[in-house]
């Protein structure tokens, strides 16, 4: 006697363990996660400058702390401060539209060239031109000075022609000819002094210069394929990206002008390049360098040349014109067409130790040094309890007691039909509810807890029904128990007011719901030839 009683205390201790009713798992549509590229590029807080009245044709940083930056806007160049994003100087002694600008090397002075052919440098702090360079008989599209020469420009325009300036002495060295149509852009190499530069032309090619060649013609040429908007030099030196059309391409020069990769990830005509460097936390810059294009369909696109993909992109409410990135990787700026600039700043983590001040400003104030723990203090039990794990750490974790519905506790004890009532009347989530009933089916008792209702509760099922039973998800089920409902209680349908409106109700749902399939499939029909044709093209 004594071993049966133990033998059925062992089978009540074996009884398999209870989960919460959970509904069967269904096909979800795939969420995108940031990559920490894509975080690192969303942590620039966009700011607008607004009210620039015209088209900002052209946006450049100053190579040099504090990284001032330029924006060319119908006759003034207006020149704002990284830091704050506000204006500190406005040149505008122009007679016609700026179309480009270009820092020197030392940041003291700018060039600025305008669609009357004039090109002025300026004195940034005391904002007076000091030069005026006048050459070019058509607008001129561009001016750059190169990165480590202080009495040289390069130019071009409409005229089709480059030109080599000598600053100091208000002419041109070098008159560079080659190019058919205009001249819309081109950018000194990053390495090699002044000798060497790139422009490119809407006559689709872009041609490299060397103006120690003596016939002043241009020692290679490329096609782009579409009027070149835009040409940029890579931090290498050895390789450029062009512009135009909707593509970005990379070019390898030293390879004998091999096209490496093109980039059509733009619907609309791309206006602007520039490379920007991935910044690390602080102030202090990592060597990864991105492609960042700016296009007429207003989005901007941040493309990885060494992985050859695009890694981040960006919508804006306008089409966008030109883009800036500071030599800090702290400010990003992108210019539009109806005259706002958005400006992104990217917040770094203040070194607090270094801030404290005392009250009155004059100096910092040490912190107080903590205590030594000690057994008989309340901290000494509670340290390391927010310390977080470290990798190769292992871990304990405390098992949480699972939390019982209501439903869940009736189903524990077989009450199956006032577990349906309790899920129907007390859940708000129609996936519980679901969950009980498949839970009911697998336990062969469904059709019997809707038999065992009262009216009340047939009423809420029919409801729940009405509510539920068109949802894509879960139609296929509800709509196979909606009718064995209306099978089994018939009788008792037709005998109530009240059941005969929830089932009018529950008629007027469907029927909705299979209007707007139909609708939905002669949309269908109409699309499906023209996609069809599309794809042939």
């Amino acid at each position: 006697m004594a071993t049966d009683i133990k033998a059925e205390k062992i089978q009540q201790n074996n009884v398999t363990e209870i989960f919460p009713v959970k509904s069967k798992q269904k096909p979800t549509t795939r969420s995108t996660t940031q990559t920490p590229e894509s975080k690192y590029w969303s942590s620039f807080k966009t700011k607008q400058i607004p009210n620039l009245t015209s088209s900002i044709n052209s946006l450049t940083f100053s190579p040099t702390n504090p990284n001032l930056f330029a924006a060319a806007r119908s006759t003034s160049l207006t020149i704002y401060s990284a830091a704050t994003l506000s204006p500190s100087t406005t040149l505008s002694s122009f007679r016609d539209v700026v179309t480009s600008a270009s820092f020197r090397c030392d940041g003291a002075l700018i060039a600025a060239a305008d669609l009357s052919g004039l090109i002025q440098v300026f004195d940034i702090k005391k904002r007076n031109a000091l030069r005026r360079l006048k050459s070019h008989t058509r607008p001129a599209r561009f001016v750059k000075y190169p990165r480590s020469d202080k009495v040289h420009l390069l130019s071009g325009g409409d005229d089709s022609i480059v030109k080599y300036w000598d600053v100091a002495g208000e002419s041109v060295l070098l008159n560079l000819y080659g190019h058919k149509d205009y001249v819309r852009c081109g950018d000194c190499s990053p390495i090699g002094g002044a000798d060497l530069f790139v422009t490119g032309s809407y006559d689709h090619t872009v041609k490299v210069w060397d103006v120690r060649v003596d016939n002043s013609k241009s020692v290679m040429e490329v096609n782009h394929g579409s009027p070149v908007e835009d040409v940029i030099y890579l931090p290498s030196g050895g390789l450029i990206a062009t512009a135009g059309g909707n593509t970005v391409k990379i070019w390898d020069l030293l390879g004998g002008g091999n096209m490496l990769y093109s980039m059509e990830s733009h619907n609309k005509t791309v206006t602007s390049i520039c490379v920007g460097k991935i910044g690390k936390e602080g102030l202090e810059e990592s060597g990864e360098t991105r492609i960042l294009s700016v296009g007429l369909d207003g989005y901007m696109k941040v493309f990885d040349y060494a992985k050859l993909k695009v890694t981040h992109s960006m919508r804006f409410p306008a089409p966008l014109m030109s883009v800036g990135f500071s030599p800090n990787s702290m400010t990003r700026v992108i210019g539009t067409s109806n005259g706002v600039i958005y400006a992104g700043r990217r917040k770094v983590k203040e070194d607090l130790d270094n801030k404290v001040s005392n009250f009155w400003g004059l100096g910092s104030v040490e912190q107080p040094q903590r205590r030594a723990l000690k057994p008989s203090y309340y901290r000494y039990f509670t340290r390391g309890q927010s310390d977080k794990p470290s990798e190769g750490d292992f871990l304990v974790m405390r098992t949480k007691k699972v939390k019982f519905a209501e439903h869940d506790k009736l189903l524990k004890k077989f009450h199956h039909k006032e577990a349906l009532v309790s899920a129907i009347g007390n859940n708000k989530n129609p996936e519980s509810v679901v969950a009980v009933m498949e839970e009911l089916v697998s336990r062969k008792k469904l059709l019997k807890c809707v038999s065992n209702l009262d009216t009340e509760e047939l009423g809420l099922l029919l409801v729940f029904l009405q509510k539920n039973s068109t949802m894509p998800r879960h139609s296929n089920f509800l709509m196979g128990l909606t009718k064995k409902v209306l099978q089994i209680r018939a009788e008792d349908i037709r005998a109530s007011d009240v059941l005969k409106g929830h089932v009018r109700n529950l008629k007027r749902s469907v029927e909705e719901e299979i209007r707007i399939q139909n609708s939905l499939l002669e949309i269908q029909g109409i699309i499906s030839p023209l996609l069809r044709i599309a794809g042939r093209r």
